[in-house]
């Protein structure tokens, strides 16, 4: 039979409010022998706190809920695995939710969570947002959003990605390699990451003294798919040497689509991803690519979520995390040779 809080005061000759100061390590008024024989009583017993019960009473689960749109990409699965190691180092539990990059599933998990009494949310947004449904709905509990926009009024804190030089360095290298006719294969454009992208890739050929082509933009999602179908449907305009991708499942995808069309990569079309998630460095030819600290987006953001549900200021809500431009085999000068 497990032990209660009762059982172990009787046992110590104590009562069950001492017991529950040392259990609660609100004990400064207690004798260090009384807490040593305490404690030790309960690792006889196995005692474990009712952790519900003691949630009502405080109000505090010490539980976070994580959404992310997409489990399948490998960026959100590091970012969640940052995000669970981050909880864990500070005592927290870890909920995890996967919207599907559906804004109507987003709000049902974020009602979810709620329900579930976490004590705060990391939200990683899906794509497709609507900023009027979002400012009108009820959040109870405060959110961190990773990366991407969110319009609901309980968000608390953002850490983002310096998307902008992100894609500014990635073109700059192209451009530095000889490359004029720099494709940019995008996800949705109406999102500020891809608005981010598309404007250092912009200011990059800008300042090389190379005109902005809009016909060398093209939007679709981003996913493997995208990349893959953009090269197979003839689209790809014979000029272009070198493709600039808004991540790397749509970069690994034209990289699969030109070795079915017996094009060579780097030697006759160069290719940078965005994300750097683990295939990028096992692919062939290995990918370069935009390093995204996924893991380490995860958790800060969790870190910063804790730190707001336990009053811990900063200075500012907001954290921008560097990227860094990872070189592999993926890209090389116009006139690479075999």
């Amino acid at each position: 039979m497990t032990a209660t809080l009762k059982d172990i005061a009787r046992l110590a000759g104590v009562s069950t409010a001492t017991v529950s100061k040392i259990v609660n390590g609100k004990d400064h008024d207690i004798g260090e022998k009384t807490i040593e024989k305490v404690k030790s009583i309960i690792q006889e017993q196995d005692y474990r706190p009712n952790s519900l019960a003691r949630s009502m009473k405080t109000k505090v689960t010490k539980t976070i809920g994580l959404i992310i749109p997409d489990v399948r990409n490998p960026f959100f699965t590091d970012l969640a695995r940052g995000a669970e190691d981050s909880a864990n180092e500070r005592g927290y539990s870890l909920l995890f939710c996967n919207s599907d990059d559906d804004l109507k599933k987003e709000m049902e998990y974020i009602n979810t969570l709620t329900e579930k009494q976490v004590d705060g949310i990391a939200l990683a947004g899906s794509v497709k947002r609507n900023r009027e449904i979002e400012e009108k709905f009820q959040v109870r509990v405060p959110i961190v959003t990773l990366d991407r926009d969110a319009y609901f009024k309980g968000i608390k804190g953002r850490v983002l990605i310096d998307n902008f030089n992100g894609a500014y360095d990635a073109v700059k290298y192209l451009i530095g390699l000889g490359h004029r006719r720099i494709l940019f294969l995008s996800g949705r454009l109406d999102i500020r990451v891809s608005e981010e992208r598309l404007a250092g890739y912009r200011k990059a050929l800008e300042d090389s003294g190379i005109g902005f082509d809009g016909d060398l933009v093209a939007e679709g999602n981003f996913n493997f798919n995208f990349g893959y179908d953009y090269i197979m449907s003839g689209s790809l305009d014979g000029t272009v040497t070198a493709i600039f991708c808004g991540n790397d499942l749509i970069a690994l995808g034209a990289v699969k689509a030109l070795k079915k069309l017996k094009k060579k990569v780097p030697e006759d079309i160069s290719i940078i991803g965005f994300d750097d998630i683990y295939l990028a460095s096992i692919n062939t030819p290995e990918l370069t690519t935009v390093r995204q600290p996924s893991y380490d987006l995860g958790y800060i953001a969790v870190g910063r979520l804790i730190d707001i549900l336990e009053g811990i200021e900063h200075k500012q809500n907001m954290v921008e995390i560097k990227l860094e431009l990872v070189v592999r085999e993926s890209t090389g000068s116009l006139d690479v040779t075999v």
